[in-house]
Order: C-alpha cells, then structure tokens, then sequence
C-alpha cells in the first residue's frame, strides 16, 4: 500500500511530521504522481507498504505493475514466445534440437532481478526529486492526518492539505472454498516462484487467468482453466471466444461451466481439487502440483480507516466513489487508479490521471482524465488488442440498425513458412452506419496487438472514420495493414477470410 504527502515538510513534537500541502496513495502511480508534482516544485512524500500475500510473497516498491502484474507478466509470455518461435526455427533452416527444454529457475532470476533493478530505479528517482518516502502501512486518524506503522511497530503521523489514494488492488480468495487460502496462489505468488509451478489449474477466466493459464502451457507446462462463465467477461465476447479457441489449438485445457469445492494437500505434496460441473450437477477430482486463483481482485481500501476521513466507498466493491476530477466525498481528497469506483484497471490511465490532477491542483492545467477510448491488450498467447466499444457495447448504446461491422480473418505472413494454425487470427471494426461511420471500436486478434492497437488508438481517439481508415496506406507486409483492408461488413453476410500477403 502506498501514501504519497505532497507539502512543505515541518518536524512536529515528538518525532512526527506536518504536512502542509499533498497527500496520495499507489504504487508506481503514487510515484509518478508524487514525481510529477515534485516536478511543479512541491515537496512530495510518498508512503508504500507492501503486505505480504497469503503465501508470504513480499515486493519492493513500483506496484502491482512494476512487481507482480504487466512487467513480469510481459518478459515470460515473451520467454513463452520465444519457445514458438524455436519450434519454427527448423522451417527457416535453423538446425534445432527438438524438443528444447525450458529452464524455470534461470528464466525466474532474470525477471526477478530486472524487477528488482526497477524497484531500485524508483528509490532513485524519488530521491532525485526529492520526494521523501516512507516504507510504512497508513492509514487515516482524520481527514488531513494519516498515521504509518513500520514494520517493527513504530509510528510516523503525517498531515497534509491534500491526500492522494492509489493503493490499487490485491487478488481475491475464494475463503469459502476448503483449503483455498491455505494451498493456492495467485498472481502475487506466480512471477516470484523459485522452482517450476509444474501441472498447474487456474481457476477464473479473467484476462489474468488467461494470461498466466497461456504462458505456462507455453513454456510446456500442462494447464488447465476452470471457468464458471465466460471468459474475458468486459471485453467483446466474439474476441473472447477466439482467443480460448487458440489458446485451446496450443494445448490449454479448459474446463467449462465448473465451479471448483475443495483443495486437499496429498501426502506427496500434490494437490487435489473437486469441483461441480454445472452443466451436469457432477463432482469431479483431479490432482495438480499447483492451484493458480485468478477469479478478480479487491481494492486496498479495507486498512486505510477511510470512515476516519469521512470518505465515500461503493458499499457491494468497495471502491472509492470519485467525480470527474478524481476527488473524494472530501473535497481535498482524491483517489486515482484501480482503488477509484468506475476507472479502467490499467497503469496508463492511473499515471496520466495522477499526472494531470498533480497539474491542476498546482495551477498548470484544468485538464482533467478523458477515460474513454483507452486501448488495452490481453497478452494471451494469440494477443487481443482492443480499444472503444465492444460490439455488444455499440449496439446497446446506439441501436443494432446504427451499427455496422467491418471484419476478417487473416494470415500473418511469419505464420505461413511454419504453417501455423491462423484460423483465429481476426480483426474487427465496429463503426456507425451513418456516414462518414464513424469508428466506434478497434479489435485485433494476432501478433503484436499491442503495438497495432497503439497506432490505431490516436486516430480512434480524433475521431477517426471508416473511411478515413480505408484512405490509410497500409505498411505491407504486416497485419496492422489488414485494418485498413477491412471491406466486408457482417450485414452483408459474404465470407471474411482473407489470404493474406
């Protein structure tokens, strides 16, 4: 958890400090955001605390992003990558030895201690700016004073004019599931294993589960999802169902419609779980060196005593409840990112908000965040980039008569030597039937997603057109160019396969 002081820092009676200006809390967005004002010329503290998990993982500073989210998340689906890759080597006349065997334990070191070096660039940089921080758990006395507890039990009390919250969020346990919290893990755990999770039951159907669920049977790990509904649940379910159809085609196993009961330790150190097929009312049983939960996440508000400040939480998430400028029920009070009711769960828009409210309560902007057509990608082994509105999205807003969908299925040229399975490989762009057709979402389902989806995104987000997209020369040959190739509207009914170069 983290609290960041911006202020003119005075030493009270007693040890204690006064704050006259700032206070937030995050991550690496609590540190951007301290960072960013540092930069207007305000004294910044920033508090972070990590809480170890419940398998007693422990992090430095940077957040969720940083520590046990995007940047190890996207170094070992390149390390699984880079496993395909290999196994295509030999069509491109590469003498390799098959099959080529992964070492877990050097893969784990190289990420970790990368982390590790971020964690240190952090420390650096909030010295460089002179931020001071503070490793202390916070929580609120009242609505301009929090009180940090170290470690060892010593208390810091610091009080500001403004509080910043960007404490983000932790993965949820199913507690009501026998030997949930005493045997699983989640993504706080996984990034940090020393040895191999080995046969491995992810449970949930987020873009988390499927992330992890996809680089370990990359890395020749035999995995199986258990979801309870749909998989990618917020995103387009067209995409959704392609990207586990892939998935699937690679070697993940899926288990659909069933809930998981029970986790049992064998006396060999195994795991068996029991689960209930919905479909059928059945018990089931199998046995898995490791039970991955990915079922969600909680936000990090439960600690921080917010009724002691008077601040405002959705009753049923337990988010802060914020307006348009990031502020709490109290006024001088804000909170930004996964923490904040109704924001995108991405580090992108958390930074850039922290950024941007650090401007205006400085005096050096009025803009406030502009939380629409924020791109995003699921880095499954097959990536899904996506940005705007869903298809199911567009229609519920502006009517299934005002919709048009422009699609097809294509053929990455890197997939064609190797004869790769592209048969998911699939682009979408919904749009309003009224010309000009305005481009109301993006959907790609191929290679570099991410970096696709990034381009498009500014166009998208200038109100871009389908004709404007169509007047786009395509870079040749890359899959970005078969956006602008997309001719045959779903109406229409006509075949949207696509040779490719």
């Amino acid at each position: 958890m983290a609290v960041m002081a911006m202020a003119a820092a005075l030493r009270g009676p007693g040890g204690r400090f006064r704050w006259r200006t700032q206070a937030t809390a995050g991550g690496v967005r609590g540190s951007a955001r301290g960072a960013a004002a540092a930069q207007l010329g305000k004294k910044v503290a920033v508090v972070d605390y990590v809480e170890p998990s419940p398998r007693g993982t422990r992090w430095g500073l940077g957040g969720t992003c940083v520590n046990v989210g995007c940047i190890p998340k996207k170094l070992i689906h390149q390390a699984a990558l880079l496993g395909g890759m290999i196994r295509d080597a030999p069509h491109y006349g590469w003498d390799v030895a098959q099959p080529v065997l992964h070492d877990w334990r050097k893969m784990a070191e190289a990420v970790q201690n990368y982390v590790k070096s971020l964690n240190w660039g952090h420390r650096v940089q909030l010295q460089d700016r002179k931020v001071k921080y503070f490793n202390i758990k916070a929580s609120f006395v009242n609505e301009h004073t929090i009180c940090g507890v170290t470690k060892g039990g010593k208390e810091t009390l610091l009080s500001a004019e403004h509080i910043v919250i960007a404490t983000g969020g932790r993965p949820r346990y199913p507690t009501h599931i026998e030997g949930a919290l005493e045997y699983g893990i989640t993504s706080d755990d996984i990034f940090w294993l020393k040895e191999s999770p080995g046969k491995t039951l992810v449970v949930g159907a987020s873009y988390v589960a499927l992330e992890c669920a996809g680089f370990l049977t990359g890395l020749g790990l035999d995995t199986t999802v258990m979801m309870r509904s749909i998989p990618l649940r917020g995103f387009d379910q067209q995409m959704s169902s392609l990207v586990t159809a892939y998935m699937a085609s690679q070697g993940t196993r899926f288990l659909k419609h069933c809930t998981p009961s029970r986790v049992q330790k064998l006396p060999d150190g195994q795991l068996q779980v029991t689960w209930e097929d919905l479909t059928s009312g059945k018990e089931n049983m199998g046995t898995f060196s490791t039970v991955l939960w990915a079922i969600g996440r909680i936000p990090e508000t439960r600690s921080l005593n917010l009724e002691n400040a008077g601040i405002n939480t959705n009753p049923n998430s337990q988010k802060i409840l914020v307006d348009a400028q990031e502020a709490t029920s109290v006024p001088h009070i804000y909170a930004i990112g996964d923490v904040a009711e109704g924001r995108p769960e991405l580090t992108p828009t958390a930074i850039m908000a922290g950024k941007l409210l650090a401007r205006r309560l400085y005096g050096q902007s009025l803009d406030v965040m502009d939380y629409s057509n924020v791109p995003t990608t699921v880095f499954t082994p097959l990536e899904y980039g996506c940005v705007g509105l869903s298809e199911e999205e567009a229609m519920a807003r502006h009517g299934e008569e005002h919709v048009e969908v422009y699609h097809a299925y294509y053929k990455p040229l890197e997939f064609t030597v190797a004869e790769r399975d592209a048969s998911q490989c699939y682009i979408k762009m919904v749009c309003l039937r009224k010309p000009p057709q305005l481009v109301l979402g993006l959907h790609f389902l191929g290679p570099n997603a991410g970096e696709v989806t990034q381009g498009f995104a500014l166009g998208i987000k200038c109100g871009a057109s389908y004709e404007q997209v169509m007047r786009t020369v395509g870079i040749h040959p890359t899959c970005a160019e078969e956006v602008a190739k997309l001719r045959i509207s779903k109406r229409s009914g006509l075949d949207p396969t696509v040779t490719g170069c």
